[in-house]
């Protein structure tokens, strides 16, 4: 099983919308026979694959899959019919399918044709995998995580550096250090979207890249929250759309109002600009935004904003997880700019299901807001 989910995680970047899948056939003398990974662009599903390379090798053998076999016809026929004409004798799954509508049932055609089906090995595991696609497979939205890095006294930025925009470089230099960063580009890379406010573009002039160095079936969706339009012209994400015009693609600014000249260059560049409500409170409609871009199967979203952003998220209560890095430095400085600004929570926030990660001398806390699986 721990084979099939390192398999399964081959499909990062790979397999969205669907769920990340490997598959591993192994025979009645306990040899690995074949293997499977699922991509979206592939033809077949990671069982198919290990069927077809384990060939009548795999008759009386033992599936171990991550995920439950798929029973019904989507984009290709259902793998269940697959694994009962091979003659699977055994499967061994981690978790069911957290599709309701689909869920059992593929265990249900393999028990009734006689294979003996095992449920719940490394479960926890494998569900920490396709978290995401269980998040939007029931409520169409993406799965949100919340990433920010900040001083231990929880200070983001410094207020003599708001007003600095430098080249790619946060306001007051880097708070973690390099092991950190690189992580966040794995976390980038596991995402469909990285989401920011116009304030980060202000300050930062970030790229909002995925600079993982692992390869993608479709480019980051780089999203800005951009009410009045004022992303800048000069700044180095759009610079970097007019160096490679096929790149505006990849960006999607939302935005309330927009002077006409500002639509008008940035329509004619490639970017994909949407109009989404203002609420009561002056910020736009995030709720909206999250629906918008489960229309667009985004199924997980990384929110890299500052403290406006951040505040907002929380507010509205769209935020599942949240992985917050630490640097062992405090700020403590008069005016500096805290981890979310003027929450406005009706009552704290608990987080469940705490994990804490190590990068050199920086650590991260990775807790839930909300279970992807339940609520």
């Amino acid at each position: 099983m721990r084979r099939a989910l390192a398999l399964a995680r081959e499909g990062m970047g790979m397999a969205s919308p669907n769920p990340y899948v490997g598959a591993v056939i192994v025979d009645g003398y306990g040899n690995i026979v074949g293997e499977g990974v699922y991509t979206y662009a592939g033809v077949n599903h990671a069982e198919i694959q290990a069927l077809k390379q384990a060939g009548k090798k795999s008759h009386g053998g033992t599936l171990y899959i991550n995920l439950e076999p798929h029973s019904h016809q989507g984009r290709t026929p259902p793998c269940t019919d697959a694994l009962i004409a091979a003659g699977i004798k055994r499967i061994v799954a981690a978790m069911p399918d957290p599709n309701p509508l689909v869920s059992g049932k593929g265990f249900e055609k393999l028990r009734a044709a006689g294979i003996e089906v095992e449920v719940g090995l490394l479960e926890e595991e494998a569900q920490r995998l396709n978290e995401s696609f269980a998040r939007f497979i029931r409520h169409r939205v993406p799965l949100v995580m919340l990433k920010t890095a900040m001083t231990l006294d929880g200070k983001i930025a410094a207020i003599e550096n708001v007003a600095k925009r430098t080249e790619g470089v946060p306001s007051g230099g880097w708070i973690t250090g390099e092991l950190a960063r690189a992580h966040v580009h794995e976390q980038r890379h596991q995402s469909d979207a990285l989401m920011v406010g116009i304030g980060t573009i202000l300050v930062d002039n970030p790229l909002l890249t995925d600079r993982s160095g692992h390869p993608r079936r479709r480019p980051l969706l780089r999203v800005i929250l951009d009410s009045k339009l004022r992303l800048p012209l000069d700044s180095r994400l759009v610079q970097s759309v007019e160096k490679n015009p096929g790149s505006a693609k990849d960006v999607l600014v939302f935005h309330s109002s927009a002077d006409g000249n500002k639509l008008r260059t940035l329509t004619t560049l490639g970017f994909h600009l949407e109009e989404v409500p203002v609420l009561s409170n002056g910020r736009l409609d995030i709720p909206a935004i999250l629906r918008r871009l489960g229309e667009l199967e985004i199924t997980s979203l990384m929110i890299e904003g500052g403290a406006t952003v951040n505040a907002s998220a929380l507010s509205y209560g769209v935020v599942d997880k949240v992985f917050l890095y630490y640097a062992p430095t405090i700020w403590g400085m008069i005016g500096s700019i805290p981890f979310a600004e003027h929450a406005d929570l009706r009552e704290s926030l608990r987080l469940s299901n705490l994990r804490l990660h190590r990068f050199g001398e920086d650590f991260a806390v990775e807790a839930y807001l909300r279970d992807p699986y339940v609520d």
